[in-house]
């Protein structure tokens, strides 16, 4: 009986799936030890050593990283419902190296241009949410969903960081920077290239 149910549900987006759980264990295993691992492995800050190699691996691991039980799901709750449409159109490799690249893109700006720790996958959600416009797209045309999602989401966060608090622990910059991603690879696969192929050449 139990085996009937579980051949039921189909791992159906191996790369967000995937990130989800890591996600989820990172967690999970912070909370055993009281906050420290995700403060050591999974939050990039501008005065990480230069000489230190773990600089480099949380320059792209602070997205694997969230505070808390609700951190985790205001992230996946975007991500879960969108990923899985991005992963079937553009492949689970190219995918992956979005994914991979946002992460660098974003750690490095906020290295550059703030002094706070960052961690947490909001970028990587924004991304998503403006590559999802890019979907359906035909003709060269620029959907009107594009248009609203720059207006809804990325006007209002660059508001929200121009006026924001000291109190607001919200990485807006991570959000656009996320967000800016998801147009470049937009545009990419709206001129014919593919990541993969890209890469590998």
């Amino acid at each position: 009986m139990l085996e009937d149910v579980i051949y039921r549900f189909q791992y159906n987006s191996v790369v967000i799936l995937t990130f989800f759980f890591l996600c989820l264990a990172i967690l999970i295993i912070d909370k055993i030890f009281k906050g420290k691992f995700i403060n050591y492995f999974f939050v990039t800050y501008r005065g990480d050593s230069l000489l230190n190699p773990l600089t480099y691996f949380k320059l792209i691991s602070h997205s694997l990283g969230h505070a808390d039980w609700d951190h985790l799901y205001n992230n996946f709750v975007k991500i879960l419902l969108i990923g899985p449409m991005i992963e079937e159109k553009y492949g689970s490799m190219n995918l992956l190296i979005m994914l991979v690249l946002t992460s660098l893109v974003i750690g490095i700006i906020n290295r550059i241009f703030s002094k706070r720790g960052l961690y947490g996958a909001s970028g990587i959600a924004y991304m998503l949410i403006v590559l999802s416009s890019f979907v359906n797209i035909q003709g060269g045309k620029i959907p009107v969903t594009l248009a609203l999602i720059i207006l809804f989401f990325v006007v209002d966060e660059i508001i929200q960081l121009l006026k924001r608090k000291k109190s607001d622990n919200i990485s807006h910059l991570g959000h656009l920077t996320g967000a800016l991603c998801g147009l470049v690879f937009g545009i990419l696969s709206m001129n014919g290239i593919d990541l993969v192929h890209s890469i590998i050449k």
